[in-house]
C-alpha cells in the first residue's frame, strides 16, 4: 500500500506524526480523528495513537478542516452527495468517514456542516485469499449461489472482492465470466471520479453508489451478467431483488452480518432463503489469528463441506 499517498490525505500536523511513525499501512483498517480527542488508528492486533513530544496527539478543529480539504482536492462543494451519505472515496479506494451537524430538509438530508469527526478506512486488497473458497463454490460448468457470513470486520468485504476477481478473469480450466457488481457503500471497488480502484476482474462491471436492490435490477435488464454480487444484504427490497436476480437465471455471491447459521436464520429475512436452501454455499468468518479467517463452509442442508 503506497504510504505516502495515505499520508498526503491529512493535516500537515498529522502527517507529519504519520510518518514519523513509519506505519504498515498494510495492516491498519482506520486512521479516525476526533476534534478534541486523542488522534489514534485500528488495526488487526487492537488500536494504537499517535503521539508528539507532549503525549498523545490531540485533534484541533484545524487539523479536520485542513484534510477535508485535500481529501475533497479543495472542492467539498463537488462532493456534496457523497457527503451527504456520510462518506466519501478518495483515490486508491480509501474510505473517508464524516459525522457532524446534519443539515435537513424536511425529512432529506441535504448536507453536513460543522463536521466533527473524519475516520478513514483504509481500502485492502488481498489477491488470493479466495483461492481456498474457490474449489466449493465454482466448477467448470457452476458457480455456487454463495452467502458470506462474519462479523464487523471480519474479512467479508475482502473476500467477496477477491471472489469477484478470480471469477471474472477465470483461472487455468475455468473460463470468466461476466460480473455485475452493486457497490452501494463504495467498498467493493474503491470507485474514484468513477474508475475502480481495487481489481474486480477484466470482466466485471460496477454500479458504484447504487442502492442494492435498484441496482441488482439494473444490471439483470441492461448488462447480462452471469453473476451478480452485492454486499451487506439487509433491507426487504434487497432480498426481493435477490429473487429477481436468481430467477433471470444469474448466480448471487452476497455477505451477511453474523457469527453463525444460527444468526442467519434467526433474521426474518434471511429465513425465507435459508428454508427455501436459495443459497448453495455458505461461508463462515470469524477474526480468529486474523480477519478473513474461515471458520467453516457449508451446503444449502447445512452440512460441512
Amino acid at each position: 500500500m503506497e504510504a505516502e499517498q495515505i499520508q498526503n490525505l491529512f493535516a500537515g500536523n498529522i502527517r507529519r506524526l504519520l510518518i514519523n511513525a513509519d506505519l504498515d499501512y498494510d495492516k491498519i483498517y482506520e486512521i479516525r480523528l476526533r476534534v478534541g480527542r486523542p488522534l489514534f488508528y485500528t488495526y488487526d492486533g487492537g488500536e494504537g495513537f499517535l503521539t508528539d513530544e507532549d503525549g498523545k496527539y490531540v485533534v484541533t478543529r484545524e487539523d479536520l478542516k485542513e484534510t477535508m480539504e485535500y481529501v475533497s482536492g479543495y472542492s467539498l462543494y463537488s462532493y456534496e452527495d457523497e457527503v451527504r451519505q456520510g462518506f466519501l472515496t478518495v483515490q486508491g479506494g480509501h474510505r473517508v468517514g464524516v459525522t457532524g451537524k446534519v443539515i435537513l430538509d424536511g425529512n432529506e438530508i441535504r448536507g453536513m456542516k460543522y463536521i466533527s469527526c473524519i475516520n478513514v478506512r483504509l481500502a485492502h486488497e488481498v489477491v488470493g485469499c479466495a483461492d481456498p473458497v474457490m474449489p466449493y463454490i465454482r466448477k467448470r460448468d457452476w458457480v455456487a449461489h454463495t452467502l458470506i457470513v462474519s462479523p464487523p470486520r471480519g474479512g467479508k468485504t475482502t473476500l467477496l472482492r477477491d471472489i469477484i476477481r478470480q471469477l471474472s478473469n477465470g483461472k487455468e480450466k475455468f473460463p470468466g465470466m461476466t460480473v455485475g457488481v452493486v457497490d452501494e457503500r463504495s467498498e467493493l471497488a474503491g470507485s474514484y471520479q468513477g474508475v475502480p480502484q481495487n481489481d474486480l476482474g477484466m470482466r466485471t462491471d460496477v454500479l458504484d453508489g447504487c442502492p442494492k436492490a435498484e441496482g441488482m435490477e439494473m444490471l439483470i435488464r441492461s448488462m447480462s451478467p452471469a453473476v451478480v454480487a452485492v454486499d451487506e444484504l439487509g433491507r426487504e427490497e434487497d432480498f426481493k431483488a435477490v429473487e429477481s436476480v436468481i430467477h433471470s437465471g444469474c448466480k448471487v455471491i452476497a455477505t451477511a452480518h453474523g457469527n453463525s447459521i444460527e444468526d442467519v436464520i434467526q433474521q426474518p429475512l434471511f429465513e425465507n432463503l435459508v428454508r427455501r436452501r436459495v443459497f448453495e454455499r455458505y461461508i463462515f468468518l470469524d477474526r480468529g489469528d486474523h480477519a478473513g479467517t474461515i471458520q467453516g463452509i457449508y451446503d444449502r442442508n447445512g452440512r460441512r463441506c
